[in-house]
């Protein structure tokens, strides 16, 4: 169980669960910041209802800067999702994900498509035994509704990918992955991710939710920057403190702070895509999440004085929840 819970990548569960989904992040976002495609594949263990899946959401900026986006919800037959641990693939029919590869050719209503992307050295996680994944402590606790795994901060990708009959051009591009898994997604939650700044090494996670624990329900809440080639936490676990100024469908104002450091982030949503959420392991939550969002970053480092600020682009946005 730890082997997993340290390489969150790996196949969490088991297809005989009841109730259960798991689901993987892969982002890839072009040189030029004019495509970015999200794949997310996984498995739904819904009674009546046992598939595998691959959702994708796709964002592209003509040349009239014009910004078009397209999302999706593959099925697959549960028995089409294969799996093993070392080295890490999960296949879903011909399509292929690893931690070196994403092979694509999925066929939905309006949209053909066609990948073959290379994926470049991960930058993982800092990583202890009390700490054996972006959940920290949380990662011991069974039963929770929902557990997150941050794979790859930031990491290079090539290759191509055809959407209909255009051939765009990922080399030397930008990738990202996570991914969740359990029985629902959090009935309140916030989540930015962003890993394109001006200062191409910048990368920050959030999430904010609503976390039920026993009969009762907290406010949960993890943050990682990667900044000046260090990782900074802020986290409900290492007693750092959380103010959200502003939220909205349109814009996000969140302060952070800890003994190490203070973070303020905005982040603005302009074209959300549609996708499908978890409930109690069946895929049928709507849920709007934008992948060519805004972000604003000042950090403070108290104990070198040393700050950052920084604008990022292409960043991913959810809202789902919150009252405005």
């Amino acid at each position: 169980m730890f082997k997993k819970m340290i390489n969150p990548i790996l196949f969490q569960g088991d297809l005989k669960k009841k109730n259960y989904f798991e689901g993987w992040y892969y982002k890839q976002v072009s040189e030029n910041q004019k495509n970015v495609i999200s794949f997310i594949p996984g498995i739904s263990l819904f009674h009546g209802d046992y598939h595998s899946f691959i959702q994708y959401i796709f964002v592209s900026v003509d040349k009239h800067d014009k910004r078009t986006t397209k999302t999706g919800y593959v099925r697959f037959k549960l028995e089409d999702f294969k799996f093993q641990q070392n080295p890490f693939r999960i296949s879903i029919g011909e399509n292929i994900f690893s931690e070196s590869r994403v092979f694509i050719n999925i066929k939905d209503k309006d949209c053909d498509i066609k990948a073959d992307i290379n994926l470049g050295t991960f930058t993982p996680l800092k990583k202890s035994i009390i700490c054996p994944n972006i959940m920290g402590f949380f990662a011991f606790i069974p039963n929770m509704e929902c557990y997150h795994g941050v794979i790859s901060m930031n990491h290079k990708v090539s290759g191509k990918i055809k959407i209909n009959n255009e051939e765009i051009n990922f080399n030397r591009g930008k990738g990202y992955i996570e991914k969740d898994w359990g029985t629902s997604f959090p009935k309140e939650y916030l989540w930015i991710q962003c890993n394109n700044f001006e200062d191409k090494g910048t990368s920050i996670f959030l999430s904010v939710a609503d976390i039920p624990f026993g009969k009762k329900s907290f406010r949960g809440y993890i943050v990682n920057l990667l900044v000046h080639g260090k990782q900074y936490r802020f986290a409900t676990y290492n007693n750092s403190k959380l103010e959200i100024e502003e939220i909205n469908d349109k814009k996000i104002k969140i302060s952070l702070e800890n003994k190490e450091g203070i973070l303020k982030l905005e982040g603005r949503l302009t074209q959300p895509g549609g996708l499908l959420a978890p409930k109690k392991g069946e895929m049928n939550i709507p849920v709007k999440e934008e992948l060519s969002g805004e972000v604003k970053l000042y950090f403070l480092n108290k104990r070198s004085k040393q700050t950052y600020e920084g604008k990022g682009s292409i960043a991913g946005i959810e809202v789902v929840g919150f009252n405005s």
